[in-house]
């Protein structure tokens, strides 16, 4: 079961990483068409017009697709902020039991954010909802990605606290003496 979860986890930051590179080579794309378009200006030659349209547009989509798809990794790897100062004076059992109430919370509210992103997803479908831009997407798409990230982040909450709750370090906190021990501050 982990080896399938972390594999969902990594799936997830692959799409993240996808969308963000997806990102650059678009602006790049444009970039260079307006570069090689200037040339050709200035050479008195006529202009190719490489363009994309809706770029910008496709690139908040893709924003928001890594944005999402990126939290579950970031949740293991202790990138989100947490205020560990404080949880050190707890002691190990404190620390643990506030883990698992910091959890339980944050999965009732990636779990109704999840569930009500879907209702938005299957209205967005059955009103055939559209952009605005150049290229009309259904925007049941990039909304999409957005309801299969926090559903993921909500699997990843799962996860870390019934690791917690079964007296196991959840990743996050893994991550986060690993990072404390590479600095020196355990």
């Amino acid at each position: 079961m982990r080896k399938a979860l972390d594999t969902v986890y990594g799936a997830a930051l692959a799409g993240a990483c996808l969308a963000m590179v997806t990102i650059a080579v678009l602006v790049l794309i444009q970039v260079l068409g307006r570069v090689i378009d200037q040339g050709l200006d200035a050479l008195g030659m006529a202009r190719l017009n490489i363009s994309i349209p809706s770029v910008a547009e496709f690139g908040g989509f893709l924003f928001v697709a890594a944005a999402f798809l990126a939290l579950p990794a970031t949740l293991r790897a202790a990138g989100h902020v947490r205020v560990t100062l404080i949880l050190r004076a707890f002691g190990p059992f404190g620390n643990r039991m506030l883990a698992a109430l910091v959890l339980i919370l944050a999965v009732g509210l990636a779990g109704y954010a999840t569930w009500f992103v879907i209702l938005d997803v299957i209205d967005a479908y059955g009103a055939g909802s559209v952009s605005y831009g150049q290229v009309v997407v259904p925007l049941w798409i990039p909304k999409s990605f957005m309801a299969l990230g926090l559903a993921i982040f909500t699997l990843a909450l799962v996860d870390e606290l019934l690791t917690t709750l079964g007296g196991d370090d959840p990743a996050f906190r893994a991550a986060e003496r690993a990072r404390d021990d590479q600095q020196g501050l355990n």
